[in-house]
């Protein structure tokens, strides 16, 4: 992709999206006539319904500007760094959450853009990828991922690394939470959602991105928590730690998020009524025992 002198001056000067231009997006609408969080063409500049998702800067640390999962087309002349700049997040970001080993992108690709938050450590003598995992409360194979390290990497003293999900202790001057852990300040839809099992056991409360987590033998039905249209259907591959997952968007402007399935039944595109089965409980991705996780994105998890 080529930008003039005049676009490539305001991209390296104003980080603004609006200012990147001849950048195309596929966009998806609604029933209702609007585009839900995907990127769509506004005055030759692609911008987001719902704002940049992903990590910004910060001297300690990388928090998302919005819980929503976006997905993005690729076109031709794109490159990594250019859709990163888009989401305002980073390269690994795009990379970790797909998948990619590499940079190189094919036209039609679809790529997903999953809001990650993190700490931004700077390694010191003596750090291991062990302490730094323990200290931040983090994963040390989700770090080894993120950064692109091998297991047996030494780490370099100065060098940055980022910590998927870290936490900071909340003496720190500076501290952030995973996400919205605190469902109070999130829209409350009385007898919208239904719980996407049936039996099973909450081993784990609100967590990540107000998520909890539903205990049940492989093999157990999960079922779509509203009625609404499967964004996201991946299978095969870490996935962000999310392994085999689905992502469902709502008339009522949210996600909701199925995580560590054994099996995925539906694909991009279906339509799907609440209590519908779209797929099987497993143990994909990041996990210690066969549950799903289950994410409401953008309201309050009732569950």
């Amino acid at each position: 992709m080529f930008f003039g002198n005049s676009g490539k001056e305001n991209l390296l000067t104003n980080k603004n999206i609006q200012n990147m231009t001849l950048l195309v997006a596929v966009a998806t609408p609604l029933t209702n006539g609007q585009d839900f969080n995907i990127p769509t063409v506004e005055n030759n500049a692609l911008v987001s319904n719902v704002g940049p998702s992903g990590i910004v800067s910060d001297p300690l640390v990388s928090k998302p500007t919005s819980d929503q999962i976006s997905i993005y087309v690729v076109r031709a002349g794109d490159t990594l760094s250019q859709i990163a700049e888009m989401f305002d997040v980073t390269v690994n970001t795009i990379k970790w959450g797909n998948d990619l080993s590499s940079n190189t992108l094919k036209e039609g690709d679809t790529l997903v853009i999953l809001p990650i938050s993190g700490v931004k450590h700077v390694v010191v003598k003596g750090d291991t990828l062990a302490s730094i995992a323990k200290k931040y409360k983090g994963d040390a194979e989700e770090i080894i991922a993120y950064n692109n390290l091998s297991k047996r990497a030494s780490l370099s003293v100065g060098s940055i690394i980022i910590v998927p999900d870290g936490e900071v202790l909340a003496s720190s001057p500076r501290s952030i939470t995973s996400g919205p852990r605190s469902s109070s300040s999130l829209k409350e839809y009385a007898g919208f959602y239904m719980r996407p099992i049936v039996g099973g056991k909450k081993t784990q409360g609100i967590h990540g991105y107000n998520g909890v987590d539903l205990a049940a033998p492989v093999g157990t039905p999960i079922l779509a928590s509203a009625d609404g249209e499967v964004i996201i259907s991946r299978g095969g591959g870490w996935n962000g730690g999310y392994g085999n997952y689905i992502v469902i968007k709502h008339k009522n402007g949210t996600q909701t998020l199925y995580s560590h399935n054994s099996r995925n039944t539906v694909s991009v595109g279906d339509s799907v009524k609440q209590g519908d089965v779209i797929g099987f409980i497993g143990t994909s991705g990041k996990v210690t025992g066969a549950h799903v996780h289950f994410e409401i994105r953008g309201a309050k998890n009732p569950f």
